[in-house]
């Protein structure tokens, strides 16, 4: 299983990015980011059907995720980007319980990542 994120860049604080990441049929898909000297954490995820859908608490009312199967693709629009939403934003896809699909570890495959930088 291969996964690639796209769609990272530079955008001033209050803009926004949509982030793409080609979806795994049936497996549950999350996106998770990683800043400089920080541990990689979780953003947001969503079932394999689209049909829930689960958000860190910093990123809510802010970040939207979605899925659409029949173009294979996940995706993560981000309104109102702030600078701590600088990272490496990765995809990451599983067979992933509720419970643990806030773990990183809980994911077996992984995209290359692609970079936000949000400016002040």
């Amino acid at each position: 299983v291969q996964l690639q994120a796209s769609g990272g860049g530079l955008v001033q604080a209050g803009g926004s990015l949509r982030l793409s990441c080609a979806v795994v049929s049936g497996y549950t898909m999350g996106w998770f980011r990683q800043a400089p000297g920080k541990e990689r954490e979780f953003v947001a995820a969503i079932k394999w059907n689209g049909g829930t859908t689960y958000y860190q608490d910093s990123v809510k009312g802010r970040f939207t995720i979605s899925r659409d199967n029949a173009k294979d693709t996940v995706y993560l629009q981000m309104n109102s980007l702030k600078p701590e939403d600088t990272a490496v934003y990765y995809c990451a896809a599983g067979r992933v319980i509720t419970s643990t699909l806030r773990i990183a570890a809980s994911y077996p495959y992984w995209g290359q990542g692609t970079q936000v930088t949000v400016s002040s």
